[in-house]
Formats: structure tokens, C-alpha cells, sequence
């Protein structure tokens, strides 16, 4: 196994601070609203004395600027975010021989994989959360319906948190009866859908991905395992010569609202992306193979005028047609959350099965 196409991968991670700046130094004794005087004044917080002081600092920084902002529109919702991003990064903590320096700190093995070569650093404290959620769900594993070996996802990869279009791939998988030579997951992210490739007997499994971590980690996840993903850095096919028997992509499910970077590729599509996906996937294709998308028609719920460019490539007959389309029902929303649950009603996941015409 390699990856093809690549010229020194770097992996994305929270950028660390290695030069000396000047920081005012917080322990539990001090009354936070001080800590948080200094980040709104645009000054660095360094936490100096245990971890969950840096979660004082950040309640309080949530409560001084929730009584200035007007969170019943969406202005007011969006000027809280930005204020509390701005400021959080600010607060810091700082890092040395792979470990956090502070007391009852939570072990985080991604600081000895992403700085292997930075002895000592600074990070803002919000990164380290999310350091150390992403650890979690790393050693721990996640248990993916279908898939028989526990997925752990690298940091800054798109994993699911919903599975019911998974369940309709496995579904399709189970009962696909063509050639299994060569399959093709495009963009693999924390690698579900190529281990599904995998699992179900295709004899050479190949990926691609924009995002180095994800094929940096499915690398690194395959070297003492059987299953070997030829892997390509490049959007799409990524100017391999691949042609398969199974084509499949695991889309953003709604159109770009703005311009986005990093992981948040992984959840807006912009216009051009469907157009440019069909006229190679037609490229790619064996003549008897199938293309698979997974989508949702959350976008139409969303928007009345929305287009779905599936159903507006299938109406075009220029290059393929519809062999199956099967749909799920989305699990009912969770009352905590703040989403409108009437979206979650009605939305449905969907696989779409494409032959050539």
C-alpha cells in the first residue's frame, strides 16, 4: 500500500505557538471574570495551575458575552460565535515532552503523532478539547452498523454520527452480485466505506482524498492489517487511470453557503462539484459497474427551490441511468438538540445505484 500523487503530505492540526508572547498566568484562586477582562481586551490567558481551570475561564467568557448578545436572531447568534471564537483563542495552555502541563490533565497521544518535532509549545485551550475528544473516539473506537471491526478515526477526518445511510450501503453491498475487481471510494475520510469495500471481497480497494489526514491515517491504520487501500491525494479520482467495477461517493448533502476550507469540505458542495463527479465517474466506470451515491434530501427541506443534482444528471440521459434508488428514514432528533426537529421528520437518506446508458 502507498499513496500515490502525494508530495510531502503535512498533516492538518492546530497550529502551535513556539515563540515567547506575553501572557497573564491563571490559577483557580484568581476570579475568572479577571481571566476574561484580559482575552476581551485581546491579551493571552495562559492556564498555569489544573485543566478544568481553563473550563472556569471559558463559562465565564460564555456568560459575560451572553448578556450583551441578542440571541433570538441569527445576527445576534452569529456575532455571539464569532465573539467567543475571537476571544477563546486567546486563552491558552501549554504543552511539553508530548504531555499538558498543567494538573488532572487528560492524557492526548495526538500531541507525539502531530508535534513530534516541537518539544514545547502553546495551544489555544479550545483546540486541546478538541484534541482530546478526537483521542477519545480514536482509542475508544466507534461501532459502525454492518462494519465487523471497530472504526477509529484520525484526527481531522469526517467520521458519521448518524448511520442510517451506511445501513443503506450495507444493505446494497449485501446483496451485489457484479464483478468485484476494482472499487473506488471517493473521498475517504475515516475510511468507512473502503473497510466496507473490504469486508465484502473486492479484490483491490482504491481511495482518494483532498484531506492528507485521511489518507495519512488510513495508511497508518492499515499497516499490521490485512487490508491494503491503494490510496490517491487529489480531489475525485485524482487523475488516477482506475477504471471499476463500483464507484462510490459519500457526497456533502447541502450546496455551499459561503467559502469554507478543511473539514468543512466534507459537509457543503459547491456547484460545480456534481457536474465534475459524473463526467468522470464516467470515465471510470466498467461497463457493467455500478456508481453509488449516499445522499439526503435535507437540502430540499431546507429549501423549496433547491435542485437535486442527482435527479438533474439522471434527467439529462447523456451518461447514466437509475438502477435502484433505496431510501431511510432518519432517526427522530434527540430533545437535546437545538436543531429544528422538524427538518428531522421528514428527512429521509438516500442511495442512489447508477448504470451507464
Amino acid at each position: 500500500m502507498k499513496i500515490i500523487n502525494q508530495t510531502n503530505l503535512t498533516l492538518n492540526r492546530p497550529e502551535p505557538i513556539t515563540e515567547t508572547i506575553p501572557v497573564l498566568e491563571y490559577f483557580k484562586e484568581i476570579d475568572p471574570k479577571h481571566a476574561v477582562n484580559e482575552l476581551l481586551e485581546g491579551n493571552h490567558v495562559l492556564i498555569s495551575d489544573q485543566f478544568s481551570s481553563g473550563l472556569l475561564v471559558l463559562n465565564a467568557l460564555k456568560e459575560r458575552l451572553s448578556k450583551n448578545a441578542n440571541k433570538q436572531t441569527f445576527e445576534g447568534q452569529r456575532n455571539f460565535r464569532d465573539s467567543y471564537r475571537k476571544a477563546s483563542q486567546l486563552l491558552l495552555i501549554e504543552i511539553s515532552n508530548y504531555r499538558l502541563q498543567v494538573k488532572k490533565a487528560p492524557e492526548i497521544g495526538w500531541f507525539k503523532i502531530l508535534y513530534a518535532e516541537t518539544p514545547e509549545f502553546l495551544l489555544p485551550f479550545t483546540d486541546v478539547q478538541g484534541l482530546n475528544s478526537s483521542w477519545q473516539w480514536y482509542e475508544k473506537g466507534i461501532r459502525i452498523p454492518g462494519l465487523k471491526q471497530l472504526l477509529h478515526p484520525f484526527y481531522g477526518t469526517y467520521f458519521p454520527t448518524r448511520f442510517e445511510h451506511i445501513e443503506l450501503f450495507v444493505d446494497y453491498l449485501r446483496k451485489y452480485k457484479g464483478a468485484k475487481e476494482n472499487a473506488f471510494d471517493i473521498g475517504i475520510g475515516s475510511g468507512v466505506l473502503s473497510k466496507l469495500f473490504h469486508q465484502f471481497g473486492f479484490n483491490e480497494v482504491h481511495a482518494s482524498d483532498i484531506n492528507p489526514n485521511a489518507l495519512i491515517g488510513t495508511f497508518e491504520s492499515e499497516k499490521e492489517s490485512n487490508q491494503k487501500t491503494n490510496l490517491y491525494f487529489g480531489d475525485l479520482f485524482a487523475h488516477s487511470k482506475i477504471k471499476s467495477d463500483l464507484i462510490a461517493f459519500n457526497p456533502p448533502w447541502i450546496p455551499l453557503p459561503k467559502e469554507v476550507s478543511g473539514i468543512d469540505l466534507a459537509i457543503y458542495y459547491d456547484k460545480d462539484l456534481f457536474p465534475r463527479f459524473f463526467e468522470e465517474a464516467h470515465k471510470h466506470l466498467n461497463s457493467e459497474g455500478n456508481v453509488v451515491l449516499l445522499f439526503s434530501n435535507l437540502a430540499g427541506l431546507m429549501d423549496p427551490k433547491f435542485i437535486h443534482p442527482i435527479e438533474l444528471e439522471l434527467k439529462s440521459k447523456k451518461r447514466f441511468e437509475l438502477v435502484e434508488k433505496t431510501t431511510k428514514k432518519v432517526a427522530a432528533a434527540s430533545s437535546k438538540t437545538k436543531r429544528k426537529a422538524n427538518w428531522r421528520d421528514h428527512e429521509f437518506v438516500e442511495c442512489w445505484v447508477l448504470g451507464l446508458i
